[in-house]
């Protein structure tokens, strides 16, 4: 029996390593041990420790097994279900984290309304917990209030928790106003290809931050005579590229200007939020915004989020994927219009409601209702573009919709470096999808679907694309390790199957 689970546990860490698309070498390095014990341990052939198995987890980024609990989730799928009913859009994944950064500047209470209850929150809530930072559920755990403290700890960061989200980065901005030194860790989250942080540095050396970069850390150093005296501009128009130039602004005495300037969901919803902490930002909404900052910000404020308008691109996959009927209710359609004209010229039925206004009153939100359709391939190429062209983060979702459709459908993917090799998953569920080069798939349609059990792919949007499939693939699937969705979205697999999936979460290790 013991042996079982130890080939188990070798499967599962064999899965992960070439997912991450590490050698044996590259994991024996990264654990200071020899490849060979790596082989071993895959094979099953070696008695491992749980602190073996989670220095292994760690160093993967991957949940091999949790101490506390029974150890990684996995999701089993019976799938060939009709979605029917509907089903409301969350609020934005990506928002929430740029405004719990943003919490930073504020020496006052902060609560936000309906977050998002998801792993890459709760990640940042350990981290700005660890530093001083008062955080708690309220109003039966759906708003969040933050209360900072007068002197953040930096000492006692939560480096474990830190290094597991990209969004760590965004502690930059804030950070820089409020001390003259500090450290912080190396950002993690997704498995997407080299990503420098150089062009967030471009723009906050203009506000005096110094980095030097050693074992794992980021040391940081602020000249506070140092400030903007032209128009900073954006070597990429990157979201939270523009968050962080906007945080730094956002507490400097002046007029900030910020050239190609992403003008994206989360950037705006960020832009509202500064205003509600008395920051006035002209220009949301183009790629030049001039940040009128203060000082000092001391204010009790209420905001609430918008709608995520990627997890609204998800369930329009999900009813296009399962040929069904499905009405998604609080989409923010001025995110996703290009992508909606791109379906429409596929062949997509739809209708919509009239708009109507979000939560935090600028957001326009409409209630779309998508029945089955037969799709033609488009004929142009699917390529993400900067706002307001389709989102990076929809493009993996038209794989599974290509998918579907009648004819070849060229996908580009030209922003990562290697989220397109993780959308060839879907041939172990019957796709014919060819990989042309790192970012360039081709997709032939139509695919029947078959039940399949793998591993979760370590990236966030393929994974859940993944999971779609599995849902149109009659039979059951089992989808393994899928902590990389938990880190995007809330209850997923409960919520699909409150209007017909049929998923089951377990445990086995």
């Amino acid at each position: 029996m013991a042996d079982d689970y130890l080939v188990r546990i070798g499967k599962l860490i064999r899965d992960a390593r070439q997912h991450r698309g590490w050698t044996q070498s590259q994991l024996a390095d990264a654990l200071a041990t020899s490849q060979s014990a790596v082989n071993r341990i895959e094979r099953g052939n070696q008695n491992i420790s749980l602190e073996m198995i989670a220095r292994i987890g760690e160093a993967l980024d991957s949940e091999i097994v949790s101490l506390g609990y029974a150890g990684p989730m996995h999701l089993r799928v019976v799938g060939g279900r009709r979605l029917s009913g509907a089903i409301d859009v969350k609020t934005s994944k990506n928002a929430c984290v740029a405004l719990l950064c943003g919490s930073l500047l504020n020496k006052g209470r902060t609560v936000l309304r309906r977050v998002a209850r998801i792993e890459e929150v709760f990640r940042l809530l350990e981290v700005l917990n660890s530093i001083g930072v008062r955080t708690r559920w309220i109003n039966d755990g759906v708003d969040l209030e933050i209360v900072p403290p007068a002197e953040l700890d930096m000492e006692a960061i939560d480096a474990e928790a830190a290094r597991r989200t990209r969004s760590i980065i965004m502690f930059l901005g804030p950070l820089l106003h409020r001390m003259d030194t500090f450290r912080l860790p190396y950002a993690g989250g997704c498995d997407l290809g080299t990503r420098t942080i150089e062009p967030h540095m471009i723009a906050l050396r203009r506000f005096g931050l110094d980095i030097a970069a050693t074992e794992g850390l980021y040391h940081a150093q602020v000249d506070h005579s140092v400030s903007p005296d032209r128009p900073i501009v954006l070597t990429e128009r990157g979201d939270t590229v523009t968050e962080n130039a906007l945080l730094a602004a956002a507490r400097h005495d002046g007029a900030t200007v910020i050239r190609n300037a992403s003008s994206n969901y989360m950037v705006q919803d960020l832009c509202f939020f500064l205003e509600a902490l008395g920051v006035r930002v002209d220009g949301i909404g183009t790629t030049t915004l001039t940040v009128h900052g203060v000082p000092s910000i001391d204010v009790d404020v209420d905001y609430s989020p918008s709608e995520d308008p990627v997890e609204a691109m998800s369930l329009i996959a999900a009813a296009v994927v399962t040929e069904s009927q499905l009405t998604i209710r609080r989409v923010p359609i001025e995110f996703l219009e290009i992508e909606l004209a791109v379906l429409e010229e596929m062949g997509l039925d739809h209708d919509r409601t009239t708009e109507y206004c979000a939560d935090n009153g600028r957001t326009r939100l409409v209630d779309l209702t998508v029945r089955p359709s037969k799709l033609e391939a488009p004929i142009d190429k699917i390529h993400p573009m900067p706002f307001p062209g389709l989102n990076i983060d929809n493009v993996p979702f038209f794989a599974a919709i290509a998918a579907v459709a009648q004819g070849q459908t060229l996908i580009h993917d030209w922003v990562y470096d290697n989220r397109a090799i993780y959308l060839t998953d879907l041939n172990r569920l019957g796709g014919r999808l060819q990989l042309l080069d790192p970012h360039r798939v081709l997709v032939e349609g139509p695919t029947r679907w078959r039940a399949a059990e793998m591993m979760c792919p370590p990236a966030l949007r393929p994974a859940v694309v993944v999971l779609l499939a599995m849902m149109a693939a009659e039979g059951t699937s089992v989808l393994r390790n899928v902590y990389v969705i938990n880190r995007g979205y809330e209850d997923l697999a409960e919520r699909l199957n409150s209007v017909g999936a049929q998923i089951e979460i377990f445990r086995d290790i």
